[in-house]
């Protein structure tokens, strides 16, 4: 359990007792409800302070099956049981309100200009149920669930409430800020540690000049985004025939429409059976070299330009309205020299953001929470606030985003060639399951024998940030994809020779899993049967190298057991 302050530290002159806390964090979304509710549980008196209020509108709607395991690991690690809401969208529509939709896949359609979208340059990733069901998280409602889990366990939520300054000093951090209220004077608030879990409008960024300027990524894209009503199903659009569609319904996943060098993103809430919510998020991001922001245009005129582009996309709008209004971005991209300091951190989307592609947002930042939190947990216990002792947390959020640069900007480059796009697909898809299996392995070990030793040694790796990071086959491979796509981005190559370079580095790695299709590059759609994933634990467990063996093996063992462990406790 973490201290109690009673007395003032130094530098907290005129600052009554009551406000001072243990942690003040920056920012109530689910980074920064998380952390509070984390740290509010351990006993930390916790100051939760934002200048906007709940509920609000936010996109990072699209789950991962990686995020769920985090939701998991956190909600087990902490006894935190109401997080588990946010796990699936059964218990999200149970728990918190019929609004969230389902994600079944992560869905690809290659479209061209003025052309019908060929049904054969499409791939779809499937989700194995066994990963849990993913949903298409509606983030107004999911957002003020957490907040308010956070205030339940002990934080003082203050909304509406505008930081304008933070002043460090030997002993703690003192915020300054006020209220939105008109004739609001300002308040001074005390702590031993400060979060910053805002996001690009970071004050701690900003304070020190933690900005990469520009940023250091090689990918490029700007955003516009909105929620609809009314979208159509694609499936009922597209005019393809049934034969040549993949075996879920597009409809019953995250959507991506694929155009050179950008995309379209289509994330209905209303594809779940016990939905009521009949929005639908919408945005396109594409390269800003490519496509300049125009100053003519409104968001909207330059979207349903787009539209006029790409006429199956079209169909889909035809007769939807949007609900609130455009939000156009300039370059999303942006990067922090450094993330940790003494007494504070920038938190996940503070500290950096790359796109929102693979849908990765939440599952980092939910990494970011777990690392962040088991470390702070133990500060409040001997005062050590340095650097030093969150220097995980700094290679993990810097890791997070370099790799994602990689992956995405490799993504965007091969968008324009569908070989090529298919061979990166698959480097994505293939390792989205040993980077779950790896989650889920500790998690079922500490459900075992409840020893925390499991979660801890999720960081014992080479390569932080990494989606398998003890794999240095896995990080030669994502590598060696990033420089070919370059090299047919620069011309070096065709597409072809780059997408048969990466289709040969997949078909002769020993840790690509050979079972769901990854290997084959006819086979677009990847969807895991139950006999699929039975076979594919076989080969993880038995015939996979040593780097894929342990993972299986303890993987089914941990199955075998929890639900062993299960069935006593029934």
């Amino acid at each position: 359990m973490a201290p109690q302050t009673e007395e003032k530290p130094a530098g907290s002159e005129g600052i009554p007792a009551e406000s001072t806390y243990d942690v003040i964090i920056l920012g109530s979304g689910i980074a920064g409800s998380v952390t509070g509710a984390i740290l509010a549980k351990h006993g930390a008196r916790v100051l939760l302070v934002d200048a906007t209020t709940h509920p609000r509108f936010a996109v990072g709607e699209s789950m991962t099956p990686q995020l769920v395991e985090w939701i998991h690991i956190l909600a087990e690690r902490h006894d935190l049981p109401e997080l588990k809401s946010l796990a699936s969208v059964k218990q999200s529509t149970r728990d918190i309100a019929p609004t969230f939709g389902t994600k079944a896949h992560f869905g690809f359609m290659k479209h061209e200009v003025c052309k019908e979208p060929d049904p054969r340059e499409a791939t779809q990733l499937a989700l194995p149920k066994i990963f849990h069901q993913n949903s298409h998280m509606f983030r107004q409602d999911s957002d003020s669930f957490m907040f308010h889990v956070a205030v339940k366990y002990g934080c003082v939520g203050k909304q509406g409430w505008r930081a304008s300054d933070v002043d460090f000093d030997d002993d703690g951090v003192t915020v300054t800020g006020r209220s939105g209220a008109p004739g609001a004077e300002p308040e001074a608030f005390r702590a031993q540690y400060v979060v910053d879990a805002s996001g690009f409008r970071s004050p701690l960024a900003q304070k020190f000049d933690l900005r990469d300027r520009p940023a250091r990524f090689k990918h490029h894209s700007r955003s516009m985004f909105t929620h609809y009503v009314g979208v159509k199903r694609f499936d009922d659009v597209s005019g393809h025939p049934k034969e040549l569609r993949p075996p879920a319904d597009w409809h019953t996943g995250t959507m991506h429409h694929l155009i050179e060098r950008g995309w379209f993103w289509i994330i209905p809430f209303d594809n779940h059976k016990d939905s009521r919510n009949p929005l639908c998020s919408v945005g396109l991001t594409m390269d800003e070299r490519t496509y300049p922001k125009p100053k003519d245009l409104t968001p909207e005129q330059e979207f349903a330009l787009f539209l006029d582009k790409y006429p199956a996309v079209k169909r889909q709008f035809d007769g939807a309205s949007k609900v609130r209004e455009w939000v156009s971005t300039d370059r999303l991209q942006y990067s922090s020299k450094q993330t940790i300091g003494d007494r504070w951190c920038l938190m996940s989307h503070a500290a950096g953001f790359l796109d929102p592609l693979f849908s990765r947002g939440l599952s980092n930042t939910l990494e970011v929470v777990d690392a962040l939190t088991s470390r702070l947990l133990e500060a409040f216990k001997d005062g050590d606030y340095s650097a030093e002792r969150f220097e995980y947390v700094e290679r993990l959020e810097q890791g997070l985003l370099q790799y994602n640069d990689e992956i995405v900007n490799s993504s965007f480059i091969a968008f324009s060639h569908f070989r090529l796009w298919n061979a990166v697909f698959r480097v994505w898809g293939s390792f989205i399951t040993p980077g779950t299996m790896r989650l889920t392995r500790a998690r079922l070990k500490h459900f075992k024998d409840k020893d925390q030793r499991h979660f801890r040694e999720l960081e014992q790796n080479d390569h932080p940030g990494l989606w398998w990071p003890q794999s240095d086959k896995f990080k030669i491979i994502l590598e060696t994809t990033s420089e070919t796509c370059e090299k047919y981005e620069a011309g070096a190559l065709t597409g072809d020779e780059a997408a048969d370079i990466i289709f040969k580095l997949l078909d002769d790695s020993p840790i690509v899993n050979p079972v769901f299709g990854w290997k084959d590059e006819e086979k677009r759609f990847i969807y895991p049967s139950v006999a699929t994933m039975g076979r594919f634990l076989y080969w993880a467990s038995v015939q996979a190298p040593p780097e894929m063996n342990s993972v299986g093996r303890e993987f089914l063992l941990g199955i075998v057991k929890a639900g062993s462990k299960v069935r006593k406790l029934l």
